[in-house]
């Protein structure tokens, strides 16, 4: 069990009891404001905004009217827009089937947006309409401003501001300092596999976004370190990366900042495949020489394409996707370091 465990446990805990509740259009509408180079108006989004840059991982549930089986998080009509109810209930069931999302879903705030940013780039047909029908039917009056399209070309960044590069060059020197005087890694399965990939690829320290280039220089001269497999990122290797979150202790990358399921996935794949467990220690000479032989290609462990029906699913992020019979990168430096580690 990592050493930091219990501060990380009473952390997410006073974390998640803080859950934003939203309806599904008003994540357009902040986008849209966005795009207009404008501070919400509306004082609940003026504040969920405050409130996302503030804590860009804290939980937002999408409640709409939805009835049926929905109906126990059906939030009311009191913050539907003046175009009327039939509108808004359209709208945001709209949204949601867009996102593959059902009524009362939760998810972190910074994965919501990436995603509403992939799979909604207009709102067109979702704010406002080609052909209006009737005086019910209108839309938004901004649906066809452009706004909305501005906000998007504008990204993430214009939401949730990013790490900065002094933050992640602090992050880096520390953590080298920890690499190089390491008597034991505590390392997470599938970070054993991208530095070979790295490898296989050309790369070599130093890198700027991570320490695994490091950690396997220092492993493949070292043999006889000892590596321990643990779940979830480590701030020893993880620190310097653009999608860090110190105060989780937690990884936001991929396409849609998943907030690390598909790096769980991954984990549990490496972990099946070898026939290993969280917890296991072996010398890195042994932990290679394993992984090696019962992991030849990446194929079923980074290579997936089982994802849902979104364009943009949170369940993936692209990695080893352009190479189906397995990542070449990872062939190549498992080829060169099997000499090393014998």
């Amino acid at each position: 069990m990592p050493r930091n465990f219990k501060k990380r446990k009473n952390f997410k805990n006073n974390f998640t009891n803080s859950v934003l509740s939203i309806r599904p259009y008003q994540l357009l509408c902040i986008v849209c404001n966005i795009g207009e180079n404008s501070i919400p108006e509306d004082k609940k989004l003026k504040n969920v905004l405050k409130e996302i840059r503030k804590f860009p991982d804290r939980p937002i549930i999408l409640q709409c009217n939805a009835g049926g089986v929905y109906s126990y998080q059906d939030p009311g009509v009191k913050e539907d827009t003046p175009e009327g109810s039939d509108y808004n209930r359209k709208r945001d069931m709209d949204i949601l089937q867009h996102l593959d999302l059902a009524p009362g879903s939760i998810l972190p705030a910074r994965t919501l947006f990436l995603s509403l940013l992939k799979n909604i780039p207009t709102v067109s047909g979702i704010c406002g309409y080609d052909i209006i029908t009737s005086d019910a039917w209108k839309g938004c009056p901004k649906a066809k401003s452009g706004n909305y399209e501005k906000g998007i070309k504008r990204g993430i960044d214009a939401i949730i501001p990013p790490r900065t590069k002094g933050e992640m060059l602090k992050s880096k020197e520390k953590t080298l300092k920890e690499i190089y005087k390491a008597k034991q890694f505590f390392i997470r399965p599938h970070h054993l596999l991208c530095a070979v990939c790295q490898y296989g690829s050309g790369i070599r320290p130093p890198y700027e976004p991570d320490n695994l280039p490091e950690f396997l220089e220092r492993v493949s001269n070292e043999q006889e370190l000892l590596i321990t497999l643990i779940r979830g990122p480590e701030p020893i290797i993880c620190a310097p990366c653009p999608y860090w979150v110190g105060k989780l202790k937690a990884c936001v990358g991929g396409a849609v900042g998943s907030g690390g399921l598909y790096d769980e996935i991954k984990d549990l794949n490496v972990l099946q495949k070898s026939g290993l467990t969280y917890g296991t220690t072996m010398k890195a000479k042994q932990m290679y020489k394993l992984i090696f032989e019962k992991i030849p290609n990446t194929k079923g462990i980074c290579c997936l394409n089982n994802t849902g029906k979104t364009k943009y699913s949170i369940w993936r992020d692209g990695c080893g996707t352009s190479f189906p019979d397995g990542n070449e990168n990872y062939i190549r430096g498992r080829k060169i370091l099997m000499k090393k580690f014998i």
